[in-house]
């Protein structure tokens, strides 16, 4: 039993970072499209409309993400993080400045004042995109590591071609995944710019995640991690198809399925190794040689049984109460704060 759990925390965490693309890649889309698709400020309050009550609960997606790899596999963290220490900085200020903005903005009712904070949040979610696909693509694909886990080379030995690559995938899919998204909660115009958005961006938008998914299939695939790459393929299609005739909903879950399947793809591929090293694959860090104690397992994998659940559903719940469309119709005027 003891062998097993760091395997069974292994898919824990990459069913976490699936979760997290999944749910904040939608509103960091969003974060991103204030600035790539609104047109004016009512529109902009739309789309902030869409993802207000959710995404400060995707957020906790990431930090659980972080957290279940910091007490499972605290050589697999300590490698990332150190070797990454630029791109996660990035990150955290991309989500420091984008969380403020939300609340901010509406503080004051001026247009430069709303414009800076639209800025933030829009560049805010392109850094913590960037930052996590360069991250997932290189914990994938390999770091300049030593025999003790330690970055061979400068603070830019990340930069990479696989890091660029990866940063590519999760901005384009969290754009094309935003406007589906945008399409299915919305009504009147800002639904049909995201409807067109979406059937224009998806057949470009995927090609970088599926480069990603296939450099790393190239390198370690199986039969069975081929096979999810042909069901995302297969998912892809289906949403675009979908799209075409107007069904959202299902445009939506078969982006991401397709995404799922990818996400799977790869993790499934490089298994059991956790953080390869470009230096030797003597170096490469394991799910056998990185994790924690069997008791630390043990007692993680009881916890996770009862926070689980509550947290699906917890997140479930808000997004049934906050499931109908946001229109213009249903934004108020503006209004600033009057001192007393």
């Amino acid at each position: 039993m003891s062998e097993a759990l760091p395997t069974l925390w292994f898919v824990l965490i990459a069913v976490l970072w699936a979760g997290y693309l999944f749910l904040e890649g939608f509103d960091l889309g969003v974060g991103m499209l204030m600035k790539l698709m609104a047109r004016n400020d009512t529109q902009r309050r739309v789309l902030l409309n869409t993802v207000g009550p959710v995404w400060d609960g995707n957020e906790v997606w990431l930090v659980t993400a972080v957290g279940a790899t910091f007490a499972a596999f605290p050589l697999w963290y300590a490698s990332l993080l150190s070797a990454l220490y630029l791109p996660f900085l990035l990150v955290l200020l991309g989500l420091i400045f984008r969380a403020v903005a939300f609340e901010w903005r509406g503080k004051q009712d001026s247009d430069a004042w709303r414009n800076r904070w639209d800025w933030a949040i829009a560049l805010g979610s392109f850094a913590a995109a960037a930052g996590i696909g360069a991250a997932l693509a290189l914990t994938t694909t390999g770091l300049p590591l030593d025999a003790n886990g330690d970055r061979v080379g400068g603070a830019f030995a990340w930069a990479t071609a696989p890091a660029f690559l990866g940063a590519a995938a999760v901005v384009l899919f969290c754009l094309v995944h935003a406007a589906a998204f945008i399409a299915l909660k919305t009504e009147g115009g800002v639904r049909a710019q995201a409807d067109r958005l979406f059937r224009r961006l998806l057949p470009i938008a995927m090609l970088p995640f599926l480069g990603w998914a296939l450099l790393v299939q190239l390198d370690a695939g199986s039969a069975v991690t081929w096979l999810a790459v042909a069901l995302a393929i297969a998912a892809l299609t289906a949403s675009y198809r979908s799209a075409l005739s107007g069904r959202d909903g299902r445009a939506f879950a078969a982006l991401g399925v397709g995404m799922l399947a990818l996400v799977g793809s790869v993790f499934a591929a490089v298994f059991p190794v956790v953080l390869p090293s470009t230096v030797d694959p003597a170096f490469d860090l394991t799910v056998s040689n990185a994790s924690s104690s069997p008791y630390t397992l043990g007692v993680m994998s009881v916890v996770a049984c009862f926070g689980l659940p509550l947290v699906l559903a917890y997140q479930a719940w808000t997004y049934w109460v906050f499931r109908r469309r946001v229109s213009e119709a249903s934004i108020p005027a503006a209004h600033g704060v009057t001192a007393l």
